[in-house]
This record gives structure tokens, C-alpha cells and sequence, in this order.
């Protein structure tokens, strides 16, 4: 190889062999005389003259760096990219200014003016949250039927317990099961619930404690016959569901078994009623207070204080008019436990629901839900009257 195609290494215009471009770090980054007359460029790296080659990072808001500074292109290529910036991420940089807009670039667009405050939306009227009217309609239906029963044929009135037992029990069974997976056996508490109520009619509190002891039996025994995965849940579940549904309505039929238990049962359906009302037309119209907001957010405090005014009221006519040998400040207390047992229950069933996950124990009447929805409050105040009944006018 002639030597005179090499310069010397000191000068600015010191180039390498012929063909293979500027030196590494010496001289300018590309002589216009050189390239004139040459056919176009190849690949940036020939096979004999690097072993090895790597993509270089193009970054265009950094300083360009000259043509043989670093392992930039080596055939002088004005249209090659340079190098910029560290090429592995563990290399040590210096913080960098944000980059101006290039030349050209389209402006940003100017920022959004603040939104202008929206009118508030009117106050919306308080809502009753259910179909009043059908819920007055259904419930005078049942008025009927029971007052219908209750003074013609007393043991029509306890077929109706015991049918309106049967199908709570059917509700509260079903929510537990597509709910919670707890399978509580029907057959053995609907026949057992049924009888309990008889029982208790026929055979007064002896016969209704019995007929208790053997449905909770029957319930054991009937769910062996399925796998043991889930045997104590689901008696657990059905001796609860046979204490809390028809046990406490056998209180109602023994109410029943009196020369006045007409009258003592229309006393007992009146104040819990008159209770319920009472809470609802209150804490409606004038509640703010919650009273148990994690169990039923619609309970106010006021709405209690309904519930107590109105049954003592209730109480009080109904002593003095509909039960023998009543008096007026029995009605007081009858008024003030009745209010208090009738909200506990419902507080109770409104658990229950919490619970499960549900609004309604179930569809069968419309505007109340299902049955277990009328008797939530009925159930847990049956007992309570009668026996305030019996320690104030006998049994």
C-alpha cells in the first residue's frame, strides 16, 4: 500500500486508508471533495472493517455530536444519524432542560378556559320508596281476610297462621339457599311449622314448646338422608328458621284460645300496625337522625318517637274498649313495649336482609315485598302481648 494516501496522524485533516472514512476523534466529520464521482454509499459498516456493529439511538433534541467522536458513522454519509446522548442506560448523565419546540412543530394549544359552574339541579321530592297505592290496596285485602276469619270461625283465622307460616318459611329457605348456599330442609319445617301453631291453639304454650322440640328433631334427622358437607349449617339454619317463623306465631293463636281472644288479637294487630305507621309517616315527613344507619339507613329517631306516640295512643282506646276488663294505663305500656319490640324486629329482619344481600325477602305482595316482609315486625310482638295480656286481664 502506497503511504501516501495516509496523513499524518497531528493533522487536522489527517484521514485513515482510502474508502474507509475519517479516523476515529480526528479532523472534520466529512470532506465534500471526497464523496465527488463515488457511487452511492453501502451499508454504514463493511464486513472487513468492523466485526461488529449496533443500531445507534437517534435523539434530536440533543447536541449533535461530530462524525468520528464515537462509533457514529464511518463513510461519511450526510444523511447517516449521529450520536447522541449516553448509549446504555447505567451511564452516568446530567440532568437536561426540557427541549424547545422544534422549528415548524404545530402549537400547543392554548389551555382550556375554566368550566363555568352549572346550575344546581332542583331538590328532588322526598320519595316513599314503595307503590303506595298498591301497598294500601294489598294491605286492606289482608285486613279483610283476617277480620273476615278472626270473628266468623276462629279456626279458620289459625289456617291462616299456619298458611301464612308456610310460606315465610318457603321465603326465608329459598333467600338462604341462593344466597348463602344454606340449604335449610323445607318438608320437615313447613309440616313441623304448621303443627306448632296447632299445637299451639289446641294445647297453649306445653303443646307449642313440644311441637318446637320435635320439628328441630325432625329437621336433624331429615337432613342425614343428604351428604355431611354443610350438615351443621344448614340445621343450624333450620332450627333458627323454625324458632323465629312459626314458634313465635303459635303466641298469636294462643292469644286466641281466650273468651276475648277475638279482641286480643285485632288488639294486637292494631298496635303493631299503628306502630309501623306511626314510624313511617314521622321519620318520613320530619326524620333526620339515623337510628341504626349500618342495619336500616331509612329508621330515624324520630320516626321511633312516632312509632311510641302512636301505639300508646292505640293502646290506650284499645284497653279501654276492645279487652275485657282493660284499662287505660295498660294501654300506655302495652303501647310503648309493642313500638319497641315491633322496631327491634324489623331491625332484625332488615339484619337478615343485610345479610343475604337482598331488599325483599320476596315479590308475593306488591308494595310490601313478600310475606316475611309483613311479618318482621309481627312475629317478635306476639309474644310480648300476649303476655302482657295474661298479667294484666288473665289468660
Amino acid at each position: 500500500m502506497n503511504d501516501s494516501s495516509w496523513g499524518t496522524p497531528s493533522e487536522p485533516g489527517y484521514w485513515g486508508p482510502a474508502g474507509q472514512g475519517p479516523a476515529y476523534g480526528q479532523g472534520p466529520s466529512y470532506d465534500p471533495s471526497y464523496d465527488q464521482g463515488r457511487a452511492p454509499a453501502g451499508p454504514a459498516y463493511e464486513r472487513h472493517a468492523v466485526e461488529e456493529t449496533r443500531p445507534m439511538p437517534i435523539v434530536p433534541d440533543m447536541p449533535d455530536v461530530p462524525a468520528g467522536g464515537g462509533d457514529g458513522d464511518q463513510d461519511g454519509d450526510p444523511g447517516a444519524a449521529r450520536l447522541s446522548g449516553p448509549l446504555f442506560r447505567d451511564e452516568t448523565t446530567t440532568p437536561q432542560t426540557p427541549p424547545e419546540p422544534l422549528s415548524g412543530a404545530a402549537p400547543q394549544p392554548a389551555p382550556a378556559a375554566p368550566a363555568q359552574p352549572q346550575p344546581s339541579a332542583p331538590k328532588q321530592k322526598k320519595s316513599a320508596g314503595r307503590d303506595l297505592g298498591s301497598a294500601i290496596g294489598v294491605g286492606v285485602g289482608l285486613g279483610v281476610v283476617i277480620i273476615a276469619s278472626l270473628f266468623i270461625v276462629k279456626a279458620v283465622f289459625v289456617g291462616v297462621i299456619a298458611v301464612a307460616v308456610v310460606v315465610g318459611l318457603w321465603e326465608l329457605t329459598s333467600r338462604l339457599d341462593e344466597r348463602k348456599g344454606i340449604k335449610a330442609p323445607l318438608v320437615p319445617l313447613a309440616v313441623g311449622g304448621a303443627a306448632m301453631v296447632v299445637a299451639g291453639y289446641v294445647r297453649g304454650a306445653e303443646g307449642a314448646w313440644v311441637a318446637m322440640a320435635l320439628t328441630a328433631l325432625a329437621v336433624l334427622v331429615w337432613r342425614m338422608t343428604e351428604p355431611p358437607e354443610g350438615y351443621l349449617k344448614d340445621v343450624t339454619a333450620g332450627v333458627f328458621a323454625a324458632f323465629y317463623v312459626p314458634f313465635l306465631a303459635t303466641f298469636v293463636a294462643m292469644m286466641l284460645t281466650a273468651d276475648d281472644g277475638a279482641w286480643r288479637v285485632l288488639t294486637f294487630l292494631i298496635l303493631t300496625v299503628v306502630s309501623d305507621t306511626g314510624a313511617y309517616a314521622i321519620g318520613w315527613r320530619f326524620g333526620k337522625h339515623k337510628l341504626a344507619p349500618r342495619i336500616s339507613p331509612g329508621k330515624t329517631r324520630e320516626g321511633l318517637v312516632g312509632a311510641v306516640t302512636f301505639a300508646m295512643a292505640a293502646g290506650v282506646l284499645c284497653m279501654e274498649f276492645l279487652v275485657d276488663d282493660g284499662t287505660w294505663w295498660q294501654g300506655l305500656i302495652l303501647g310503648v313495649l309493642v313500638a319497641a319490640s315491633a322496631t327491634l324486629g324489623d331491625l332484625g329482619e332488615s339484619m337478615i336482609k343485610r345479610d343475604l344481600g337482598i331488599k325483599d325477602m320476596g315479590t308475593l305482595l306488591p308494595g310490601h315485598g313478600g310475606i316475611m316482609d309483613r311479618l318482621d315486625s309481627l312475629l317478635p310482638t306476639a309474644p310480648v302481648v300476649w303476655l302482657l295480656l295474661v298479667l294484666f286481664v288473665g289468660s
